[in-house]
């Protein structure tokens, strides 16, 4: 039997990125859709249902992406509300590699130490990519300070964590200069940098600066970086007595991370890839036990 997978974009155009990694991941058949909403999606999953046997269904899996981290997750869950008894395909939301990126990330950090106990601060905390940093430190039992420009996207993204995540210690924190940054990252052992392209949090010369620090990931591959001193092609390199890891320090393992969770797709027709699956698949490839 053929495997099938189905790409259901949020964006009038597929992502070009998507389709190649799942080339690559092996799949025999890509079908890709553009512009699909939870309103327009119901039909197109009837398709993907029923055109196999219950025992066939593990061939056909449904990938959903685009630029729009929110806009995947209410695609996903639609998807998933449509399925019933047997009549189910395997699932993986990625949109803008929100989940791969961050647990790549993570679980770098992960390889280098235990984050069990230690200060997080998360930068550029209220984007995709930020938010499931934040979560994933929190499911490490980290404390996480969660820094945006207004106290109240922070806030409203420790409510979010809190419900997925049962006893996360977090905290939201405001910063709109480097000086303000850098002061609050003070007694922090985890820098994770998340921000928007062209926005640098920490100037160069910060890392030294900052009190108790150990580990830092700038996950901005676009100049200027996101911390200054992280070069994007830095992959547990150590400065000034920190271990820094840039965007495309952590990219290999997103990308290994990635095409394992397309392939794996096809083990059975239930399986669910979101932000703890996606994560639990990276430190399996990374070598960690979980």
């Amino acid at each position: 039997m053929k495997t099938i997978l189905i790409q259901f974009d949020t964006d009038a155009q597929p992502s070009v990125f998507d389709r190649v990694v799942a080339v690559d991941a092996g799949v025999d058949h890509l079908f890709s859709y553009g512009g699909v909403t939870p309103e327009t999606v119901t039909g197109l999953v009837h398709g993907a249902m029923f055109t196999r046997g219950p025992g066939d269904l593990k061939s056909t899996a449904i990938f959903v992406g685009g630029s729009q981290a929110s806009d995947g997750e209410a695609l996903a869950k639609k998807i998933q509300k449509t399925f019933f008894g047997p009549m189910r395909v395997s699932v993986m939301m990625d949109s803008n590699g929100c989940n791969t990126t961050a647990a790549a990330a993570i679980a770098s950090g992960r390889k280098q130490l235990s984050l069990n106990g230690l200060n997080a601060i998360v930068l550029g905390a209220t984007g995709p990519v930020g938010l499931r940093a934040a979560e994933l430190l929190a499911v490490e039992k980290a404390t996480v300070t969660l820094v945006s420009r207004t106290l109240e996207r922070s806030e409203a993204a420790c409510a979010t964590i809190r419900q997925k995540v049962e006893g996360a210690s977090v905290k939201a924190a405001a910063a709109s200069t480097a000086e303000e940054v850098e002061a609050l990252c003070q007694n922090h052992q985890v820098i994770v940098a998340a921000g928007a392209a062209g926005v640098c949090f920490l100037p160069e010369g910060s890392l030294r600066k900052i009190a108790g620090l150990k580990l830092a990931i700038d996950l901005n591959a676009v100049p200027p970086n996101g911390i200054a001193d992280v070069s994007a092609m830095d992959k547990a390199v150590e400065k000034s007595g920190v271990i820094c890891y840039g965007a495309l320090g952590v990219g290999g393992l997103k990308m290994k991370v990635h095409r394992q969770c397309i392939a794996s797709l096809f083990e059975s027709n239930d399986r669910v890839l979101e932000t703890r699956a996606i994560y639990a698949q990276a430190l399996k490839t990374a070598g960690i036990e979980s």
